[in-house]
Parts: structure tokens; sequence; C-alpha cells
């Protein structure tokens, strides 16, 4: 194996790792948002107001895209695999 291909499967494992954890982040910085928001103009300053939809909105967006992200990453890893 020399240094191209490694570097190759560098650069695709960064980017993978971007593509599957975006969903959860994009997620969890909208509900973050208006949770905020929400929290501001009703002057509600209690903490599980903010956890408890992100950690819900986060865990429906896992469990409707998380087929695509497991073929995404089962196919990484037989790139990988194939490499060696």
């Amino acid at each position: 194996m020399n240094t191209s291909i490694i570097l190759l499967l560098t650069k695709e494992a960064l980017l993978v790792t971007m593509m599957i954890s975006a969903p959860a982040v994009i997620v969890s910085l909208i509900v973050g948002v208006i949770v905020a928001i929400f929290s501001a103009t009703t002057q509600i300053q209690e903490q599980t107001l903010s956890f408890a939809p992100k950690i819900i909105f986060v865990y429906l967006s896992l469990i409707i895209s998380g087929a695509s992200l497991g073929a995404m990453l089962l196919n990484f890893a037989k790139k990988c695999f194939n490499a060696f």
C-alpha cells in the first residue's frame, strides 16, 4: 500500500464521518435554536426544556436516516478492506 492510497482513504474517511454526523448535528442545531427562542420569549429557564426535545429529535433523525448512513459506512468499510 502506498501513501497515495492511504491519503485517499483518509480523505474519504473524513468525508464519510462528516456526512454520517451531519443529520444529527443539523437537527440538533435547528431544535436548539427553536427551543432557545421559545425559552427567551417565555422566560422559562428550565434545563430539561433544552435537552429533552434535542435528544428526541436527534434520535428520530437517526432512525429515519439510519439505513442510508449504515449503507454509506458499509460501502466505505468494504472499500477499505479491498484496498488492504
